[in-house]
């Protein structure tokens, strides 16, 4: 375990999972008994995964129905949760603790579709609270914090939005004990970088750059080269060692996937792999992410589960 998870980032990561896994918080959630009421809750998490994320969707469609479900209302509390940030009001941080208390409410309203199936799916897969309270801090970081000055200090991001999600994610799909916990901070922090790499522009015109600070000056970037969105040599060489990282950190996170339940480790492999070709069409365009989302197509995300079954079978 220790040549695996040699790096100080990780190292600094991992007592936030055990804390989680292993803190007991009260009010736990209690079994929603109302059925149609969790039917509707269920299918409009359903609905805003289907709208807010096509590649988490295909992956969680190769899930059993019960875990589908259960994923698709973790991604739409994750969602809610990330929506308040990134589209604040003058009160986003009193909206976002508002949020906090319905999505932790033992019997949340009826009126909060979302809550309703959060709580369902937390009661019923055992869910440690602290993992969805890491996340809620995690995307609270968006509110007071716009620059990242180390690679560690954006991994320890990654995990409060990224990493949480996959270890959340474990107790739905099932997992054979901690030892699978570092590969999943490993996999979360991949999928989060590749979500920096793609949406570079985006976030830079938004005010935020998760981009290493360091890392900019040893390549000889600055901010006024983001704003003039130019791909030059420099920017060429910054990427390719981005994604070159990148790609190691799926190919580390990888053998977690064979610890997770058997029917779920389809799904998981998919996602991995549909997020990482996300970095095969940034290369392809020349590192141009300033006039263009990096995205792979349905056919291509398609095309690539036979492939994925069989490398994962």
């Amino acid at each position: 375990m220790a040549t695996v998870y040699a790096q100080t980032w990780e190292r600094s990561l991992l007592p936030l999972a055990y804390e989680a896994e292993h803190r007991v918080v009260a009010p736990t959630a209690i079994p929603v008994s109302d059925r149609v009421l969790l039917d509707r809750a269920y299918a409009f998490c359903d609905s805003i995964t289907s709208t807010h994320s096509r590649t988490f969707y295909l992956a969680t469609s190769l899930l059993p129905a019960d875990k589908r479900r259960a994923m698709r209302a973790l991604y739409a509390f994750c969602r809610m949760s990330d929506d308040i940030v990134d589209c604040p009001e003058k009160n986003a941080e009193a909206s976002l603790a508002a949020w906090r208390r319905k999505a932790f409410a033992p019997e949340p309203s009826s009126a909060d579709l979302v809550a309703v199936a959060w709580a369902d799916t937390r009661f019923r897969y055992r869910i440690p609270q602290r993992y969805a309270e890491q996340l809620i801090e995690g995307v609270g970081r968006d509110l007071c914090q716009k620059r990242y000055r180390t690679f560690e200090d954006v991994t320890r991001y990654a995990y409060g939005v990224a990493s949480t999600v996959g270890l959340m994610s474990m107790h739905i799909i099932g997992f054979a004990g901690e030892q699978a916990i570092p590969y999943a901070i490993k996999l979360g922090v991949a999928l989060q970088i590749t979500n920096i790499l793609r949406d570079i522009g985006e976030d830079w015109r938004s005010g935020r750059l998760y981009l290493p600070l360091d890392e900019m000056t040893t390549y000889g970037l600055t901010r006024a080269d983001l704003d003039r969105g130019q791909v030059n040599d420099c920017w060429r060489a910054l990427m390719r060692f981005q994604i070159e990282r990148n790609r190691r950190l799926y190919a580390e996170a990888r053998p977690g996937i064979a610890m997770l339940g058997r029917d779920g480790r389809f799904a998981v492999a998919a996602a991995s792999e549909l997020y990482s070709a996300i970095l095969n069409d940034i290369e392809a365009h020349d590192y141009d992410i300033f006039s263009r989302r990096a995205h792979v197509s349905a056919w291509g995300k398609v095309r690539r589960l036979p492939g994925t079954w069989w490398r994962n079978r």
